[in-house]
């Protein structure tokens, strides 16, 4: 199911679903997609940016947002602390990001399962949806913001630490998405592989597809062009009940499921 409201229309969207937020423990956050991004920053003029950071439990949340400023180099706030926003003190935070002045949207991985329970908590899914696809405010989600795009969080690799309750997601992207994913067999671990996981996911859901990105690879959404990037060459997968694993490096085996050029 979707919490789209209905009669929003759409524009092109802007999206980044990065698999994770770096490629290695020394690397700059987002480093393996900075190309593109400052890219499009540079191409919109967007000087600031707002963090959704609540899938971070065990790291700062303001230091967060501090590192996305230093590295995107633009002003990167978290949205519990806008204080202000068109006049309006303490501002809801659905008015913030209903706002003009919000240029983009970065959703930082984490707990998948307590990103999309304080998405609704806060009330949040549908002032999202309508940045993104009515006014064309860039989303930009790695990991668990990269899950919380797709109509749900069922492929997430997280462990559900606060609720079990899965409830629908954005629907930025029509297919379920497994960010980190991996397929070594780790000698010596007697539990299911990913892609047994995965079958698992498909055998009992039929009807969808999974998508499986590797570390350093994103898929990016623009001008209503959908493409892969994967920083290492690599290739992503693709999961279907009844079908063998299928591997590739581009979208265009995506046609028939997606409302994009798939390139």
């Amino acid at each position: 199911p979707t919490t789209t409201q209905p009669g929003l229309t759409s524009v092109p969207m802007e999206v980044f679903l990065l698999s994770n937020g770096r490629i290695s423990d020394d690397a700059p956050l987002l480093g393996y997609a900075l190309p593109q991004l400052k890219e499009m920053i540079a191409m919109r003029k967007i000087k600031s940016a707002v963090l959704i950071p609540y899938a971070l439990i065990r790291v700062d949340h303001r230091q967060r947002a501090k590192e996305l400023s230093s590295v995107l180099d633009i002003d990167v706030q978290c949205i519990q602390d806008i204080v202000t926003v068109d006049g309006i003190s303490s501002p809801a935070h659905e008015t913030i990001l209903s706002s003009a002045s919000t240029e983009m949207i970065l959703v930082s991985g984490g707990n998948t399962w307590m990103l999309n329970q304080m998405l609704h908590e806060q009330g949040l899914i549908v002032p999202i949806q309508r940045a993104v696809r009515e006014r064309g405010v860039p989303y930009v989600g790695w990991s668990a913001g990269c899950n919380v795009a797709t109509p749900s969080i069922r492929t997430t690799n997280d462990m559900p630490v606060r609720s079990s309750v899965v409830l629908p997601a954005l629907g930025l992207f029509p297919i379920q998405i497994n960010p980190h994913y991996i397929d070594a067999h780790v000698s010596g671990h007697m539990g299911e592989t990913r892609d047994e996981r995965l079958a698992e996911f498909c055998a009992v859901n039929p009807g969808e597809h999974v998508v499986a990105l590797r570390e350093g690879s994103f898929l990016h959404i623009s001008n209503n062009q959908l493409r892969y990037f994967s920083i290492k060459g690599d290739n992503f997968k693709v999961f279907k009940h009844g079908q063998e694993i299928r591997e590739y490096y581009d979208t265009k085996e995506f046609k028939s499921l997606v409302p994009f050029e798939c390139l």
